[in-house]
């Protein structure tokens, strides 16, 4: 079994993807991992749309390419868009806070657990913040209101060189008490 860190530190955006298609099946364990991650009150504030039809994933990959950023990501094979769906909390913490209020971290949970399920079956991924969300809407025939979390481009890596990583020193961020 793979070490957690060893997969952790494997993960990386991938920007470049090679030409090899994805099997349905990869995307299937990578939406099913997201599926587990936590959530608060198991509240689950997600769904999932996976584009794998190369027609559609052109035309997803137009929909990153914005302001001259992601113009890469046009060689991915597929790409998974996580929605942000309502948040059922228990009565108790509804009365307290908004049910929106854990979601962006659940969310952000189960994006993470897709990504790193990628890395482990030998996929590339990347999570794509900035989007064309109105023609996403309309391209994947989605409510105009709907909420968005991340686009996530999923693909073979190019080449499977792990970049550094350039992160803070432990010691600078954490304290232990």
């Amino acid at each position: 079994m793979a070490d957690f860190l060893e997969l952790a530190a494997r993960r990386q955006s991938c920007r470049v993807f090679s030409d090899l298609p994805v099997e349905h099946e990869k995307l299937v364990k990578c939406v099913e991992a997201a599926r587990l991650a936590p959530s608060a009150c198991n509240s689950q504030p997600w769904k999932f749309v996976v584009v794998e039809k190369p027609e559609l994933v052109t035309e997803v990959a137009k929909c990153t390419n914005q302001l001259g950023i992601n113009a890469n990501l046009s060689k991915a094979k597929a790409f998974v868009v996580i929605l942000e769906d309502h948040a059922k909390l228990m009565s108790k913490l509804a009365a307290l806070v908004d049910s929106q209020t854990h979601a962006k971290g659940d969310l952000g949970g189960a994006a993470l657990s897709l990504c790193l399920e990628a890395e482990s079956l030998g996929l590339g991924a990347c999570m794509v913040g900035l989007f064309d969300r109105p023609k996403l809407s309309e391209l994947l025939d989605l409510p105009a209101d709907q909420r968005y979390f991340l686009v996530v481009a999923v693909g073979y890596p190019a080449t499977p060189k792990v970049r550094n990583k350039d992160r803070k020193p432990l010691e600078d961020i954490v304290r232990f008490v």
